[in-house]
């Protein structure tokens, strides 16, 4: 479930706004997107995966908020994380070569 918009480090492109399936944040003029309806997120990583600045964290808890302090070390390692492993982003290596799920798609033939 999506928990932090980062003030620090958003720059209210409002990419997540739009990127979001369930409508679950608000724009709001000059400042970062809040998250308005938090109950709404279904877990997709679709805002987190589209936020080119590492701001959002999504918690892979589905079911209920979490409780995340954004300053902890841990947190902050975590954001955009699922970027990262996707290889979304300046200097990082993509993984979609790595990826042989096709190899099952021509077996099936």
């Amino acid at each position: 479930m999506i928990e932090i918009v980062s003030a620090e480090r958003c720059t209210a492109c409002n990419i997540c706004v739009h990127a979001c399936p369930t409508n679950v944040f608000d724009m709001v003029p000059g400042k970062p997107p809040v998250i308005a309806r938090q109950a709404d997120c279904q877990t997709c990583f679709m805002c987190e995966l589209y936020c080119p600045e590492d701001a959002l964290y999504v918690a892979p808890i589905a079911d209920h908020a979490a409780v995340v302090d954004e300053h902890a070390d841990g947190t902050q390692a975590l954001m955009g994380s699922y970027r990262s492993a996707i290889g979304w982003g300046k200097g990082r290596k993509p993984t979609a070569g790595a990826d042989a799920s096709y190899e099952l798609l021509k077996r099936a033939h």
